[in-house]
């Protein structure tokens, strides 16, 4: 690959950007994200505790804006080093890179439903076991595995490019290179289920964005490694390991902040990646320190040492990179790393994610799901199959949601009902674990005040 093509700042539709003083196009990337709806509601959306009443408890929103610190400080780190190996061209600097990374930092989770991880979960379940599946099973492989594998990741990049700003008019507009370091997993859901990806629970395209998707690597000159299947834009690794290492950190913060985990456990874990020396001058300067107090301490001297391994592994394995060899640099990261990020997910996996109020939460975010798809899908495909001649019930919801039903074209690769039923997800999908709730009990005639 090359990075004067994997730089690229053109427009998604071929859009030249805007010359603006002392703004680049990456830069305005970033502000797209950030003043957008879809990001502003991360606010209000899981990230390990549902509905959690400890203001110093991670949403969605300060998730990302905290993966967005870690990527910028790491793409501008190795943005200055491409510089000065003389690997980019002169025109850009290391901050371009870092813009790029960071905007596909806060966007990482820009198509997370409610619930985090158990909303998709509870999506998935509605289209495999539930009246899902019945409305699903006339559908092409690949649209009904598309919803059958409901991918936070593929919805990220459908709100960018399709739903968001200018509904299928290029969405957001952003950048080429912003859009392809945004994409972890560069192939559909039919292939990877199929077993001709790397990781088959994992992907990052839906059949309706395809195009997007191909016009996104085209621009950028990602490799081809198969029929429909390419390899990652280098800079994608950047983001998915900021995320890595603050889930490492963040995760275990919560656990603490909640009297889920004790602080003991978890500075010998942190201190896995700092020597003897950095070790015993944080024990003297922490001590009498209440726990809030430590935790940052020692986050800010972790997270500088993850940076230098992620830095350190991106330069090492500059070439590997560049010719689509590399899935992930976690693991060409220094031992020491490794081994506290596994350690940190072991300990939320093992003593977090079982905690009795997240999981009985999580129980009902599956009613809720259920819910709000039984009501919306019902409605939209039979709005669809009747050309829009529905009854009053169907209409109020249609009109509801804002769904746009009469304009839908086959003509781009896929169902009408197919479309659809992507237009439901994006609705649901873009609910914030509140308003879920409140419309779910609506839906059931049990009413009351929204929260």
């Amino acid at each position: 690959m090359s990075w004067d093509k994997l730089l690229n700042n053109t427009r998604l539709g071929g859009r030249p950007p805007k010359s603006e003083l002392g703004r680049s196009p990456f830069h305005s990337d970033h502000d797209k994200v950030i003043f957008s709806g879809a990001f502003r509601r991360l606010a209000r959306k899981t990230q390990v505790h549902p509905l959690a009443t400890n203001d110093h408890v991670h949403n969605r929103l300060t998730h990302s804006l905290e993966v967005a610190c870690v990527g910028r400080t790491l793409g501008v780190r190795v943005g200055q080093e491409l510089l000065n190996e003389r690997l980019i061209p002169e025109q850009h600097s290391a901050s371009d890179i870092g813009d790029i990374v960071q905007t596909a930092c806060l966007a990482h989770d820009i198509g997370n439903p409610p619930f985090g991880h158990t909303g998709e979960e509870a999506i998935r379940h509605w289209f495999t076991n539930d009246v899902g599946a019945k409305i699903i099973e006339q559908l092409p492989f690949n649209e009904a595995t598309d919803l059958r594998r409901f991918e936070g990741n593929a919805q990220g990049f459908r709100v960018l490019t399709t739903s968001e700003y200018h509904p299928y008019e290029g969405g957001m507009r952003l950048t080429y290179a912003s859009l392809g370091a945004f994409i972890k997993y560069p192939w559909l859901a039919g292939d990877a289920v199929n077993g001709q990806r790397p990781i088959q629970n994992k992907y990052g395209i839906y059949c309706s964005e395809l195009d997007l998707f191909n016009e996104v690597a085209d621009a950028t000159g990602l490799l081809k490694l198969s029929d429909g299947w390419r390899c990652r834009h280098p800079l994608a690794n950047l983001m998915e390991v900021s995320d890595d290492f603050c889930y490492a950190i963040l995760d275990l913060e919560d656990g603490v902040e909640m009297g889920i985990l004790e602080w003991d456990k978890v500075f010998e874990i942190l201190c896995l990646v700092l020597d003897d020396h950095q070790k015993n001058q944080l024990v003297k300067e922490i001590q009498g320190m209440k726990v809030g107090r430590r935790l940052s301490m020692v986050r800010g001297k972790v997270i500088s040492a993850f940076v230098d391994a992620g830095a350190t592994a991106f330069m090492n394995n500059h070439n590997e990179i560049m010719t689509g060899k590399v899935l992930g640099i976690l693991e060409l990261c220094d031992k020491n790393v490794r081994e506290c990020v596994a350690a940190a997910k072991g300990l939320a996996r093992d003593e977090i994610f079982q905690h009795p109020r997240k999981v009985e939460l999580e129980i009902g975010a599956y009613s809720t799901i259920s819910t709000l798809l039984n009501v919306s899908c019902s409605a939209a495909l039979e709005y669809v199959r009747k050309g829009g001649v529905a009854d009053s019930k169907t209409r109020r919801v249609v009109e509801l949601l804002g769904l746009d039903l009469k304009n839908l074209d086959a003509s781009g690769g896929v169902s009408k009902e197919y479309g659809a039923m992507m237009q439901v997800l994006d609705y649901v999908s873009g609910m914030t674990d509140n308003y879920a709730m409140h419309l779910a009990r609506q839906f059931n005639g049990m009413g009351g005040e929204r929260i």
